[in-house]
């Protein structure tokens, strides 16, 4: 372990009736104790990334769990040497994973969860398995793995048209998703099993849980995060991948040896064009 800052992401799909009443003590909590990072709530759950010093940390899950709805949450935790979030946000939305689908309820049905390491002995053995990526297409630039379906999305409202362009045939046979920690997988579970897909799992703890139980088997390159740390390696250490300022796509070495990289102006995806959009977080 490295750092003295400790980085903590969790999540947990359940019906938040009150989420209106919880938001202000949250953010008092989280102010009192130093944290930085984002807090979302929707009446569909919770969703949370933070920073802070382990003490401090540890008393906000501590409080956090005085609900039982919030107890037991699994905790991806990485350590940096410096605070990589700027303030500290709590924020009401309608989905805590947006995909814009009202009726979907991942508390209530998903696909079965598979354990990192039942999914590498299915990949060492040869099984026969779609792996679907559910990630946003400038995730995938940065690393996926082995054979992974690229569904080609910009951002994960785009997932529910997506899957409407793969085979029948799918439709009955194996296929395990992943994302990086598990959220949007498991709300893109539900989603398939809606469509009609009915042998769908979901990669328990994402690629980064892959990576904490497994390693860097079947993979290709590192994953990309939501952070100032941009992306980590299987061993879940801090690359050299860097993001554009101006249209924040993730860039590599090669790409910021570049001369369309300018830091601050442009990058060899953005260079060029008259309407930059920075890149989301879903």
């Amino acid at each position: 372990m490295t750092g003295k800052i400790v980085n903590i992401a969790g999540y947990r799909f359940v019906d938040l009736p009150d989420r209106d009443l919880l938001t202000s003590p949250l953010q008092s909590v989280c102010l009192d104790l130093g944290l930085k990072g984002t807090i979302l709530l929707s009446g569909e759950g919770i969703n949370f990334f933070l920073a802070g010093l382990q003490s401090n940390v540890d008393a906000f899950v501590a409080y956090l769990e005085r609900d039982e709805r919030f107890a037991n949450i699994p905790l991806k935790r990485s350590y940096t040497d410096y605070q990589p979030f700027n303030r500290m946000n709590v924020r009401k939305k309608n989905e805590i994973i947006s995909v814009g689908i009202d009726h979907i309820r991942p508390h209530e049905q998903t696909g079965e969860e598979i354990e990192p390491q039942a999914f590498k002995a299915m990949l060492d053995a040869g099984q026969p398995v779609h792996v679907l990526d559910t990630r946003n297409d400038y995730e995938l630039r940065v690393g996926t793995f082995d054979n992974a379906i690229d569904l080609d999305i910009r951002t994960f409202r785009a997932f529910p048209k997506a899957i409407e362009s793969l085979p029948e045939s799918m439709k009955d046979e194996p296929i395990v998703m992943f994302c990086t920690g598990g959220i949007r997988c498991e709300k893109a579970s539900a989603i398939m099993m809606e469509a009609g897909f009915t042998n769908v799992k979901q990669l328990r703890g994402g690629v980064l849980g892959y990576f904490e139980q497994v390693g860097g088997d079947h993979w290709n390159g590192d994953c990309f995060v939501f952070d100032q740390r941009v992306a980590v390696n299987p061993s879940l250490e801090e690359t050299e991948i860097v993001v554009c300022f101006a249209c924040r796509e993730p860039l590599s070495a090669e790409e910021q040896a570049s001369k369309d990289y300018v830091i601050g102006d442009s990058c060899p995806y953005c260079i060029g064009r008259t309407n930059v959009t920075p890149i989301s977080g879903q």
